[in-house]
């Protein structure tokens, strides 16, 4: 397919396109192995052209409903998703008054990563963000889980042995700060968590039995909060 006949189909031709979503928190390795099963794609070519053309390599996506004609090659599929996702992400970053491009958008971007792997729900990010925030003010390792559920392991639990092993710069249990980069694609709930937490002095949490974190000040505290999540 040509460039001209995919922009035509991209314009013109609903009828022949395709639904994809990307859900918030997802990262681009699992959706791009979902976009190669739902549009019969070859997975390895979309990696390839993942890798050639995102800058990152992850968060480059805006989690949303993307129209895709049916057709369409690899590599034009992923210039197609970049380009939809640069108009939104430079919109969400005007938004909040911030610059697209800047250092500390990526910043930005990348605390409301670790806020979507860990938040039990949008109204608990700006408690996140603030444990977040508490816990790099006091020179402490930030020690969550979810900066370990990146790429391909998304959805995998994260084991003792895996915070061990694991010596990416996204283990935030051997490291201090947040990652150099984004661990998945974000929501604007989570960048506006991000940009405003709560205030508060948490310095912990845990999932309670009811789905909900249980927020703490003191490690005693915590532990105990700990010990009746696990009763």
């Amino acid at each position: 397919m040509s460039r001209i006949e995919y922009l035509y189909r991209l314009t013109t031709a609903k009828a022949v396109s395709q639904q994809v979503t990307l859900i918030p928190g997802e990262t681009s390795i699992v959706f791009l192995e979902q976009l190669s099963k739902s549009l019969s794609l070859d997975k390895d070519r979309l990696v390839s052209a993942y890798e050639k053309y995102a800058p990152y390599k992850e968060g480059n996506f805006v989690p949303e409903t993307y129209s895709i004609p049916n057709g369409i090659g690899e590599e034009e599929l992923i210039l197609h998703l970049l380009r939809e996702s640069d108009k939104k992400m430079e919109q969400l970053a005007n938004e909040f008054h911030q610059q697209p491009d800047s250092e500390k958008w990526l910043q930005i971007v990348t605390k409301a990563s670790v806020i979507q792997k860990e938040a039990a729900s949008i109204s608990d990010m700006p408690y996140v963000s603030s444990v977040i925030d508490n816990r790099m003010k006091k020179g402490m390792r930030l020690q969550m889980d979810g900066t370990l559920n990146y790429g391909e392991f998304s959805h995998q639990k994260v084991t003792a042995r895996r915070i061990r092993t694991d010596f990416s710069p996204y283990n935030t249990y051997k490291y201090k700060g947040l990652p150099k980069y984004p661990v998945c694609n974000v929501s604007k709930e989570a960048i506006d968590a991000a940009l405003n937490p709560a205030r508060t002095d948490y310095l912990y949490f845990v999932r309670g039995k009811n789905g909900e974190h249980v927020y703490s000040s003191y490690f005693s505290t915590h532990h105990q909060n700990v010990v009746n999540a696990t009763k």
